[in-house]
C-alpha cells in the first residue's frame, strides 16, 4: 500500500523541477533551495545508515559483542571500500545528467540515464562473484580476530550476494537527485528501512539466525529499494524515462561518465584503504577495542551522513548552474553551503560529545567497550568541523567537472600521509590514540590544500 501511494501521487512526478518554467536550482533563492534539497538527502542518508546501525544494535544487544564486531568491523570496512567506489561512479553519472538537465539537453540526458544503469548492472554482476570468492582472503588481510572470523565471513558473503541491488539503488537515487528530486530516494529508504528493522527482529529474535539473519534482512531490504527506484524511473513521464530494453553502453557518454566517476570512485577507495589499514591496527588490540571501534563507526556515521548530504547538494546545485552557465550562482551556492555545513557540524559535535556514554550503551552493555568507545569519540569528533571544507569544496569542484585535482589532493593529503603516519606510529608509539590521531592531522592538511586550490581556481576563472 505504501508503494502504491508513493507512486500514484500526481503532484510528485520525477521531473517536477525540470518541467516547471523556472528551475528552482538555477533561478531560485540559493539558501532556501539548498535547504529544501538538503533535508530530504539528509533524511535519506540517515535511513540508509540506519540499515547497518540497526543490524549492529540488534546483534550487539541480543547476540553479543563478538557479533557486534563481526557486523561493524572488518566486514563493514570492506563493504565501504566496494560500495564507495561505485558510489563514486554514480556521482560521475549524476554530474553529467545534472549538467545536461541544466542545459536542457533532453536526448543526451536520457541516453546518460541508460548508460548509467548499464554501469550499475555490469558492476553488480561482476562484484557478486568476485566478492563472495575473495571475502575470506580480505578478512585475513585485515587481521580479523579468530573469534569473529566465522560470523564476519557469513555477513560479508551474504552482503556480496546482494551487491547488485546496492549498486542499482545508489545509481538510481543519484540520478533522481541530479534532476532535482531528492524526495523520492527518501521515501524509498523510509519504506525499506522499516522492512529491514522488521526482518532484523524476526530473523534474530524469532528464528535465532544471528549474524546471518541481519545480513539476509539487509539483502532483502536493499532488493526492495533497488526495485522501487527503478520502478520510479520507468514510470516517469518527465524528461528522463527509463526503459529496461534501452539499457546499454553509449561510447561517448560512457567515456564521459567514467572520466568523472572513476577518479571520484578511486578517491573513495583511497579513503577506504586507509580506514582498513587503521582498522587492521585497531584489531591488534583485541575484541573489546574492535567492538568499540565498530560502535564508534556507527556514531561517526551521523556526522558523515550530514556531510555527505551537503556534498551531494552542492554537487547538484553547482552541476546544474554550471551547465546553465551561471558562474555567479556557482560561487554563491558554494559559500552558502559551506556556512550551513559549518554551523550544523559544530552543533552535531557538541551533541555527540555530551551524549557519548548514552549513545554507546545503545550498542552494548559492556562497560569496557563503552569506555573505550567514548574515549575514541571524545578524541576525534572536535575535528569534524575541519572536514567540512574538504566535503563542500570537493562537491563544488566535482559539479564543475573538476575531479582530477581533488583526487590528487586527497591522495597526498589523506591517504599517503595517513599510511606514512601509521607506519611510523606503530613503531614509535603503538597506542590507540596515536593511531586515530592520523584523522585530525590529515584532515587539517588536506582542508588547507583544498581551500588554497579553490581560491586559486576561482580567481583564475574570474
Amino acid at each position: 500500500m505504501l508503494t502504491l501511494l508513493f507512486y500514484k501521487r500526481g503532484e510528485f512526478d520525477l521531473m517536477e523541477n525540470v518541467r516547471q518554467t523556472e528551475n528552482k536550482i538555477t533561478d531560485g533563492i540559493i539558501w532556501k533551495q539548498l535547504l529544501l534539497f538538503f533535508f530530504p538527502i539528509l533524511l535519506g542518508t540517515f535511513f540508509q545508515q540506519l540499515y547497518n546501525t540497526i543490524d549492529s544494535v540488534i546483534v550487539g544487544q541480543f547476540v553479543g559483542k563478538e557479533a557486534l564486531a563481526s557486523v561493524g568491523g572488518s566486514s563493514a570496512q570492506i563493504v565501504a571500500l566496494v560500495v564507495g567506489f561505485f558510489t563514486g561512479l554514480s556521482s560521475g553519472a549524476a554530474v553529467t545528467i545534472a549538467q545536461f538537465v541544466g542545459a536542457r539537453k533532453e536526448e543526451t540526458a536520457n541516453a546518460s540515464l541508460h548508460n548509467a544503469y548499464a554501469i550499475a548492472a555490469a558492476g553488480g554482476i561482476a562484484l557478486t562473484f568476485i566478492g563472495i570468492l575473495t571475502a575470506p582472503y580480505l578478512l585475513r588481510l585485515m587481521n580479523t580476530p579468530d573469534e569473529i572470523m566465522k560470523d564476519s565471513l557469513v555477513y560479508l558473503q551474504i552482503y556480496f550476494a546482494g551487491i547488485l541491488f546496492v549498486l542499482v539503488y545508489n545509481m538510481g537515487s543519484a540520478i533522481l537527485r541530479a534532476t532535482g528530486d531528492s524526495r523520492s530516494p527518501l521515501y524509498v529508504l523510509i519504506a525499506c528501512c522499516v522492512i529491514n528493522i522488521i526482518l532484523d527482529m524476526a530473523f534474530v529474535l524469532v528464528f535465532q539466525m544471528g549474524v546471518a539473519g541481519v545480513a539476509v534482512a539487509t539483502l532483502i531490504a536493499q532488493a526492495v529499494s533497488a526495485f522501487l527506484v527503478t520502478y520510479k524511473l520507468i514510470r516517469s513521464g518527465g524528461l528522463l524515462h527509463l526503459s529496461l530494453r534501452k539499457i546499454r553502453f553509449h561510447g561517448s557518454l560512457l567515456k564521459m561518465q567514467l572520466k568523472l566517476g572513476v577518479p571520484t570512485g578511486f578517491e573513495s577507495i583511497l579513503f577506504a584503504i586507509t580506514n582498513i589499514a587503521i582498522h587492521a591496527s585497531i584489531n591488534t588490540f583485541g575484541t573489546d577495542t574492535a567492538a568499540a571501534w565498530s560502535a564508534f563507526g556507527k556514531l561517526d556515521a551521523i556526522f558523515w551522513m550530514v556531510s555527505t548530504a551537503f556534498g551531494i547538494s552542492i554537487t547538484t546545485f553547482v552541476g546544474q548552474n554550471y551547465g546553465a552557465g551561471k558562474m555567479d550562482r556557482v560561487r554563491r551556492s558554494t559559500r552558502v553551503c559551506l556556512c550551513m555545513d559549518l554551523v550544523v557540524s559544530s552543533a552535531l559535535v557538541a551533541v555527540l560529545i555530551v551524549t557519548r556514554s548514552i549513545l554507546f550503551r545503545l550498542f552494548t552493555t559492556d562497560d569496557t567497550v563503552v569506555q573505550i568507545g567514548s574515549d575514541m569519540l571524545l578524541f576525534i569528533t572536535p575535528w569534524y568541523v575541519v572536514y567540512v571544507f574538504i566535503e563542500v569544496l570537493t562537491g563544488s569542484l566535482r559539479g564543475q567537472g573538476n575531479v582530477i585535482v581533488p583526487v590528487v589532493i586527497t591522495l597526498l593529503g589523506v591517504c599517503v600521509l595517513r599510511i606514512i603516519w601509521l607506519a611510523g606510529v606503530m613503531k614509535i608509539s603503538p597506542t590507540i590514540h596515536a593511531i586515530i590521531f592520523s584523522y585530525p592531522v590529515t584532515w587539517v592538511i588536506t582542508a588547507l590544500a583544498f581551500i588554497g586550490y579553490y581560491l586559486w581556481k576561482d580567481r583564475h576563472i574570474a
